[in-house]
């Protein structure tokens, strides 16, 4: 698999992960408390611990969420760098005129 093949997948993990309203609130405890608990996060949702593991597991796959064991306790921290690939595009993509966009300036 070429290198444009896996970042278009890490991409479509990412922008998946991000279609559902349950796992941005989840990245939005994560940004306004990081390193946060399974237990500290359900507590913050109306949802079993099942439905939370669900969605962290999206997360953790779209590697938005990263974790680390401190004994017992698993902690789940935001990781940045997928949304500012995603940010990147965008921009990239908004700066590049389309081949439409030239051939209307090109007629005007």
């Amino acid at each position: 698999m070429t290198e444009a093949h896996e970042e278009r997948d890490e991409l479509h993990l990412v922008f998946k992960a991000l279609a559902d309203p349950t796992r941005r609130l989840l990245l939005d405890l994560l940004y306004a408390r990081d390193g946060q608990t399974l237990t500290e996060l359900e507590s913050g949702l109306e949802m079993t611990r099942f439905g939370v593991m669900k969605h962290l597991k999206v997360l953790e796959e779209a590697n938005l969420v990263v974790t680390r064991r401190r004994g017992r306790e698993k902690l789940h921290f935001l990781n940045p760098i997928p949304i500012r690939m995603v940010h990147d595009l965008s921009l990239i993509k908004i700066s590049e005129p389309t081949r439409r966009t030239k051939l209307c300036f090109a007629v005007s």
